[in-house]
Formats: C-alpha cells, structure tokens, sequence
C-alpha cells in the first residue's frame, strides 16, 4: 500500500510564479513521486485555514516552507503550532523544511531566531554528524537548495543534529522515528531557486545575489533527502499497520 502523507501548506507562492509551480505542496508532490517508495498525498493550505477532516488519518504530515517567520505572532501560525503539539502528543509522525523545521522545533521547546549570518541562499553544504537506518544511500557531506533568514538556534530536547555547517548548525535534526526535519529544500529545483533569487535582488544587494545566483551551477541532492523521508515515514509502526 502506498504511504499516506498530509502535506500542511504554511505559504502561497508569488504570483508571477504560481502558474508554473503552482504551489510547495505541489513541489513536494513532484519531489516523491520521483522516488521508489510509493504515496499518496492531500495539501491543505493552513495559512489558509485549511486543516484535514476530524478522523482522518495519515502516515506523517509534513509542513513545508513559508516566507513568514516560524516566532510570528500571525494568528495562522499559533494555530497551527497548537495542532502540531497535539498531532506529537498522539504520536504522529511529523516532517519539517525550512519553517517547518524551524516551527516545529518552537512547538517542541526549542528555540528560533533571525540569523546573525544573513540570509542563506543557492546551493548549501552541510557535514553530516550522524546516521539513521533510514539515511540509505549513506552520503558524508549533503548539498541543498536553501532561502531563509531564520534558523534553529536551540534544539528541542532528545533531538539528534543530521546535518551541520558553520553557517548553519542545526540545519538538519531527527527525534527519534516521529520527528525528522530539515532547513533546506528538498523540494526546491534550480530554475525556482533562480526565480526567488532574481525577484529579491534589490533586497539582498548585488553581492550576495551574484555569489547565490553563482552557486546554482553546482547540483544539489533533493532527491536523495526526499528518499531519506519515505524511509524515515516507512520505519513508523503506524505506516507498517496500514501496509499490512
């Protein structure tokens, strides 16, 4: 049987862009239909106020990235920080990028702030500090698509740090088999990436656009982290009750 994941959609795209992309729950739907493991996915925008039906299950939810700040006060946001706790007080199995990763650290007793490094954007590589059965292929370093100004300054308690850099230290975290989340885009492709890049270029001046822009000529392994997360959601006892 295939995997059922709830895609929690926590932005809208700009609109010189959503006819070709659509939306992130999209992209994440392009990223694991690319890969072995098979899903089936429903998106409910929550910026939006949309949530699943009440009985309605799902192997893991995921909650993608936002242009807004994971410490807001946005109504929006509170909202769903509250239905995350409980959807971790049930047991659920979660899943985080960019704002995800980082709201979901603050629901969980962790800490988020604007970075005193800046803005993060292009092609970023990180260090691997730990392994997991389900980080198959083994890799030592790992190169993402990233955008944020924020991060993860302060991990929640019992949380394992994947992925590191310099720039970013808590770039990648896993607690246990529930919660496994990441900083940069798995689901982001270059030419996205590029568009971003050249919509904000008068905001982030001439430098640290050129040197971003100029990082796009290097790949990048989404792919390989959306295969990590099929296997970190397949590893749930409740994934293997559904399967059998």
């Amino acid at each position: 049987m295939s995997l059922r994941i709830c895609i929690l959609e926590t932005d809208v795209l700009r609109p010189e862009l959503t006819a070709q992309y659509q939306g992130y729950g999209r992209m994440f739907e392009q990223l694991f239909s690319r890969q072995p493991i098979a899903a089936q996915f429903h998106v409910y925008n929550v910026m939006n106020g949309e949530y699943p039906p009440e009985g309605e299950t799902f192997d893991a939810y995921l909650v993608t990235g936002s242009k807004a700040d994971s410490f807001g006060s946005d109504p929006w946001i509170q909202t769903l920080k509250a239905y995350l706790l409980k959807l971790y007080e049930r047991g659920e199995k979660l899943l985080g990028v960019c704002f995800g990763h980082q709201v979901l650290a603050l629901v969980l007793g962790g800490k988020t702030a604007r970075a005193d490094q800046g803005w993060g954007l292009g092609i970023h590589r990180y260090s691997l500090a730990a392994h997991a059965p389900w980080m198959d292929p083994e890799v030592s370093e790992l190169t993402l698509l990233i955008s944020h100004q924020d991060q993860v300054t302060e991990l929640p308690e019992g949380a394992t740090v994947i992925a590191s850099s310099d720039f970013c230290p808590n770039a990648a975290y896993h607690i246990r088999d529930q919660v496994l989340c990441f900083q940069g885009h798995p689901e982001f492709v270059h030419d996205y990436s590029r568009a971003l890049l050249d919509a904000r270029q008068d905001v982030l001046g001439e430098e640290v656009y050129r040197r971003a822009i100029a990082s796009l000529e290097q790949d990048h392994q989404g792919d390989l982290v959306g295969k990590w997360m099929l296997r970190f959601i397949g590893h749930s006892d409740k994934a293997k009750e559904n399967a059998a």
